[in-house]
């Protein structure tokens, strides 16, 4: 079986025959594989326990037939290290028990060893490099700082994030202190993926969408400019190659000039902007990852094709194009669909690139 490398290929802006794809949240609830393992194991027991990681990453590789594994994992796994009790309460998501709240808890923050902290991780990326050998690339992710600031101010997720901007506006010493120790975390946390076999990173900014360009500006974009250039060094250091960075930042479509700036090699997009205005507004320097509603994989097929053919004609054949959902995929979703959606985008990025 030969490497399937169309992914690398495209992260690094070179040409390709077709178009790769792979889904955020792929290795998740809408398989039945996984809620049988997850019926037996807790969330974060999964994410702690290699083997079982392991066995999820691969679920979509093997059945769905995505063109990358990305490693199953929460971008808040090093919370417990830095100080900050985590738990993922039955039907409530991630809940941290001791917020951050003032200048004192920043204070008592930790910047934690990776592989004191978090070494099932990098175990779990040295296995899966093995069994994807001849299969897929694998990518390593973490969350962004200020993203991950949310979730330990707030306490939980949050439509609001008051308590995040009040400290972001009110204490600008306490925030930046803040946002450094984030940032130290997480360039050591994904330096040690790389170092583990990580051969691309992924860095999600889940909820960035929720701030103002002036606040993303000044109060985020210097952190995770920071992260982005110190793990692209790193990577390029250590690796022959280097390893590609892509940036997600959800929901900051009207700031994507801003989002630029950040660095990188792909440029994550939602399905809130149009490809074709992507594409126009997105340096070439930049690939360009996305950007279906993943609510199109609930649609009949004529209409998702017609979705599918409109994203690809729209990118046209510049290179760096990674086909994905413009967030993760709804966990009742049928498998079905997502092998659908793969197959359409390979047939008519294979058409639209070969000019016939």
């Amino acid at each position: 079986m030969a490497f399937n490398d169309l992914f690398l290929r495209a992260a690094r802006r070179e040409a390709t025959e077709s178009t790769p794809v792979w889904m955020m949240r792929q290795a998740g609830r809408y398989m039945p594989e996984y809620r049988a393992i997850r019926e037996k194991h807790g969330f974060l027991e999964m994410c702690r326990t290699p083997e079982l990681a392991v066995e999820v990453t691969l679920q979509p590789v093997d059945l769905i037939g995505v063109d990358a594994a990305i490693l199953f994992s929460d971008i808040l796994v090093s919370f417990p290290g830095m100080g900050l009790d985590l738990e993922f309460a039955k039907g409530e998501g991630p809940v941290i028990h001791n917020p951050i709240r003032s200048v004192a808890d920043v204070e008592k923050l930790r910047v934690p060893d990776p592989y004191e902290a978090t070494g099932y991780v990098m175990d779990a990326i040295k296995i899966l490099r093995g069994e994807l050998e001849h299969k897929v690339p694998l990518i390593g992710f973490a969350g962004a700082p200020f993203t991950l600031a949310s979730y330990a101010i707030e306490g939980q997720g949050t439509r609001d994030y008051e308590h995040c901007k009040a400290l972001m506006w009110g204490e600008p010493v306490a925030w930046d202190m803040l946002m450094n120790k984030f940032a130290d975390t997480v360039i050591a946390y994904l330096s040690a993926q790389i170092d583990a076999g990580a051969q691309c990173v992924q860095v999600f900014d889940s909820w960035v969408g929720y701030v103002a360009p002036r606040d993303y500006e000044r109060s985020v974009l210097p952190y995770t400019k920071r992260v982005i250039d110190e793990v692209t060094a790193h990577g390029n250091a250590n690796v022959e190659g280097g390893v590609p960075v892509i940036h997600f930042a959800n929901g900051a479509t009207s700031m994507i000039d801003l989002v630029q700036q950040a660095g990188g090699d792909i440029v994550g997009v939602d399905w809130r902007l149009d490809m074709a205005k992507a594409v126009e507004l997105i340096d070439p320097r930049f690939g360009i990852q996305g950007n279906i509603d993943p609510v199109a994989l609930f649609a009949p097929d004529d209409a998702l094709e017609e979705m599918v053919v409109g994203i690809l004609e729209a990118f046209g054949t510049r290179p760096g194009h990674i086909f994905n959902l413009g967030h993760g995929i709804h966990k009742t979703s049928d498998p079905e669909k997502a092998r659908t959606l793969i197959r359409l985008v390979h047939e008519h990025s294979a058409r639209i690139r070969s000019g016939a």
